[in-house]
């Protein structure tokens, strides 16, 4: 799964800049077999987004198949150096299976 992130800088210290926003914009293609195939996507995932964030990365996430309908957020994090740390999860608030009373 390739994920675009816009983040939104609040202030800028020695060059490091404290991000106070961090969310996904949509591409045309988000989802790939392979990493080798997102990450040859990566570069024009970035020119589909180009202006619509002042600062954008790009990251390719590994998915579990068994899970993958299950994920419904994205944690990300940006790192002092620019880079992104982001990770898919699955809400503690969705109902599980075992959650719905059978009578």
């Amino acid at each position: 799964m390739s994920v675009v992130i816009a983040a939104r800088g609040t202030s800028v210290m020695q060059h490091i800049t404290a991000l106070a926003e961090c969310r996904e914009l949509q591409v045309p293609v988000s989802v790939f077999a392979t990493a080798d195939e997102c990450n040859a996507e990566r570069p024009f995932a970035m020119g589909d987004v180009q202006g619509q964030a002042q600062h954008v990365v790009t990251e390719c996430l590994a998915v579990d198949p068994a899970s993958e309908d299950e994920y419904d957020q994205i944690v990300c994090k940006m790192r002092p150096d620019g880079s992104l740390n982001a990770s898919l999860t699955i809400s503690d608030l969705r109902p599980g299976k075992d959650d719905v009373n059978q009578q």
